[in-house]
């Protein structure tokens, strides 16, 4: 049995390459150049491709020559890149004319379409790790507190409305105020763009208060940061779906985080139970609903 692998960046494509390879794949790695680690080449893949961005006629015809008519997408490939110095070939240039918008799901999903047409199904991605999909309830030993719960619950609403329109997967909640949503950034750099705003408005707030010698008056709004990142409401499962790793926990660390709320089973925990154990160990709580 053969299996197609088209691999972005991150331990994603590593997980499902060892999961196929563990049921019986062979499988046939069409790496990302500009997104994709070196080290697939040495994972035991029954042969491994490297292509650009721009290169999708040569996507299918690896897969065809292959024998390749099932496949998966796994890793993050940036939405920046489309703005970047890729070139498309003349497959490539014709689905993006034909876009009215060039969110995710709209990319991805033509992408989909051209390799249907093709004879190459794209098959869910999270098909081969569905013990790593987020279970319903607290994952972490500390619950989240009153305050966490407040923001959790705003920020869920004003997540889904941003994940409708495919714009981003994270928004960043502080005293039930938003900080910060994603865009194209991603969602390390949104958490990281949070952290150093809160960490400029402590600043500020602590040269107003030794200026007027007034320490104790201190602002009682929590500066603590909740995280919240969900599916989209209709989420496709065969691309771009909701993942969470050790370099996640990191992140939320540095930024002063204290909590992050995610999807139940349309999350993917990339590191296991040593995502659960860095976030108990830096006091983040972690809830899945």
């Amino acid at each position: 049995m053969k299996l197609g692998l088209i691999a972005g960046n991150g331990k994603f494509p590593f997980l499902v390459l060892e999961a196929a390879r563990a049921q019986g794949y062979d499988v046939v790695v069409a790496a990302i150049r500009e997104e994709a680690s070196p080290e697939l080449a040495s994972r035991g893949a029954a042969s491994v491709h490297w292509l650009s961005l721009g290169e999708l006629s040569k996507l299918i015809d690896t897969f065809k020559a292959e024998g390749v008519s099932r496949a998966v997408m796994a890793g993050q490939v940036k939405h920046k890149q489309i703005f970047s110095s890729i070139k498309p070939d003349w497959r490539l240039a014709k689905m993006l004319l034909s876009l009215g918008t060039r969110n995710t799901n709209s990319l991805l999903g033509a992408v989909a379409k051209v390799l249907a047409d093709e004879g190459i199904v794209l098959e869910n991605s999270t098909a081969l790790l569905d013990p790593l999909l987020a279970k319903a309830g607290v994952l972490s030993k500390r619950a989240p507190g009153v305050e966490e719960r407040k923001n959790i619950e705003y920020g869920r609403a004003v997540g889904l409305r941003l994940a409708e329109y495919d714009i981003g997967q994270t928004v960043v909640i502080a005293a039930a105020a938003c900080v910060a949503v994603e865009a194209m950034e991603g969602t390390d750099a949104t958490i990281e763009r949070a952290g150093a705003l809160m960490r400029s408005l402590n600043e500020s707030q602590d040269s107003i208060l030794e200026s007027r010698s007034e320490l104790g008056a201190a602002s009682t709004l929590s500066r603590a940061l909740t995280v919240v990142k969900i599916a989209k409401p209709k989420q496709d499962m065969r691309f771009d779906v909701p993942v969470i790793g050790l370099k996640t926990i990191e992140t939320l660390s540095r930024a002063g985080a204290s909590c992050l709320a995610i999807d139940a089973g349309r999350c993917l925990l990339l590191d296991g139970d040593a995502v659960i154990r860095a976030a108990d160990d830096a006091g983040i709580a972690i809830f899945a609903e």
